[in-house]
């Protein structure tokens, strides 16, 4: 039997620990390279298909990616680690598609039509899913989705309401379903309701979950309604932040010690500062133009592979587990959050 000598032996400890990061780095090529090809394949999906956004094809395509077996499972570690990094970053930089001078001029009716209307929504629908036992993770998650920007908000809760993967998916899937929903009927309502050009921006952008529906809804009446829409749908989308850490705050009173190895949660999350940090950057006019068209490519990226990943920690056969309450809150959501939204303008006299 043949040894090696001793002196073989230590070279070869000395070499392993002076390079104790190298086993990890080789571990997170193969969740880059899933996660590169997870968000070319949305890119291009919503291209065939665009009024399902990027995200939402991100979502679906980790689900299928991880069902189907077509990811290696020397991937999930890496993307697994790309997924919580990436998902505060794009959410950080989503900071930067709000601009406080836009917001400031729709004037005070409108932003508490939205502001009333939004956290209507959240509470109404939050409380009605726990009634039907959805569990409060993803009673929270499906609310913050219909209430605020769909996909986007429903990343930005996941810590702070602890969900999981299957939660965040089912919410997605529900903004998605029903946002398209409304995307096909608010545009052909606005007519028989009277609705003049800024009474139906105002109503597409506060009651149309995802930014992209609300695009192709508002743009079949036409630029100026386009216009409105959009900075409406940026009043909810600022309105993210400070939903976020109210969650995070009321967590923090409701269980000070954590439930996470002993550690408090955070007052304010770093993420919902940042947020703020490059909305008021953006609001400063301290971006160029052509930066903030590079920015708006790495959110979308950022946001993209991380629920690319999610979607892949996702199991189908557990996913739609009484699917029936999810769509009837999906459904009440969004008959409410129009319903309201719709009483507003017609409240306040906005035209």
């Amino acid at each position: 039997m043949t040894t090696a000598p001793p002196d073989a032996t230590v070279r070869s400890e000395v070499h392993a620990d002076s390079c104790p990061e190298q086993q990890p780095r080789t571990r997170l090529w193969p969740g880059l390279v899933a996660a590169a090809l997870g968000l070319l394949g949305a890119v291009l999906a919503h291209r065939f298909v665009p009024a399902v956004g990027i995200l939402t094809w991100a979502v679906a395509l980790g689900i299928a990616a991880s069902n189907l077996r077509l990811l290696p499972a020397a991937a999930r570690p890496g993307l697994g680690r790309l997924t919580k990094r990436l998902l505060r970053v794009g959410v950080v930089l989503l900071g930067f598609t709000v601009s406080f001078q836009s917001i400031g001029a729709l004037g005070l009716g409108t932003i508490a039509l939205v502001a009333v209307a939004l956290l209507s929504t959240l509470v109404v629908t939050t409380w009605l899913a726990n009634r039907l036992q959805l569990g409060r993770a993803r009673s929270l998650l499906i609310g913050t989705g219909f209430a605020i920007c769909g996909a986007s908000a429903i990343a930005a809760m996941q810590e702070a309401a602890g969900a999981d993967e299957e939660d965040v998916a089912v919410g997605v899937a529900m903004v998605t379903l029903f946002g398209t929903v409304a995307m096909v009927l608010l545009p052909l309502l606005a007519g028989p309701l009277g609705l003049t050009d800024l009474q139906a921006g105002i109503w597409i952008g506060a009651s149309i979950q995802e930014v992209g529906q609300v695009v192709a809804a508002a743009g079949t009446a036409g630029a100026s309604v386009v216009a409105i829409a959009v900075v409406v749908k940026l009043l909810r989308v600022l309105l993210l932040a400070p939903v976020v850490a109210t969650v995070s705050i009321y967590k923090r009173v409701a269980d000070p010690e954590g439930t996470n190895g002993g550690r408090r949660p955070p007052v304010v999350p770093l993420f919902v500062l940042g947020f703020l940090a490059c909305a008021a950057l953006r609001s400063a006019g301290l971006v160029p133009a052509e930066v903030l068209s590079v920015i708006s490519h790495l959110q979308v990226g950022a946001l993209g592979i991380a629920l690319f990943g999610m979607g892949a920690a996702v199991r189908l056969a557990t996913l739609f587990t009484r699917s029936g309450p999810v769509l009837a809150v999906a459904a009440v959501s969004t008959v409410f959050i129009a319903g309201v939204s719709l009483g507003g303008i017609y409240l306040l006299g906005l035209s």
